[in-house]
């Protein structure tokens, strides 16, 4: 239950710097927020947990390919704000996409070959 703590904790500082760094630093911010930290973190704890080359390399592989239908809603989500959307709705409509995303990847990347 410790080690749970200590991951949740360290988990919980990571997120708690990128947005205090962003209030002062947008541009600084987004760029911490960009970093990998989160899969590098997890991979650490996976690694510990299970130390199995076969399969860390299916983790980072599906990380890779659930990375890529997350991307349009960091778009989506500034053009509704500046379009006079409320944060709440262009946030809840960039979840939205980003899970509908998801699950297209989801359906179809094995069935073009791609293991998730």
């Amino acid at each position: 239950m410790l080690y749970f703590a200590v991951k949740a904790a360290l988990s919980g500082i990571l997120i708690a710097i990128i947005s205090e760094v962003a209030k002062r630093y947008p541009g600084f911010g987004g760029l911490i927020a960009s970093l990998p930290l989160v899969s590098v973190l997890g991979m650490v704890w996976l690694w510990r947990d299970n130390p199995d080359a076969s399969n860390m390399a299916a983790h980072a592989e599906a990380t890779f390919w659930f990375v890529l239908p997350s991307l349009p809603m960091f778009l989506l989500i500034p053009a509704m704000l500046r379009n006079g959307y409320s944060f709440w709705v262009s946030l809840v409509v960039g979840c939205a996409l980003t899970i509908c995303l998801y699950s297209l990847t989801a359906w179809a990347g094995p069935r073009v070959g791609v293991r998730l």
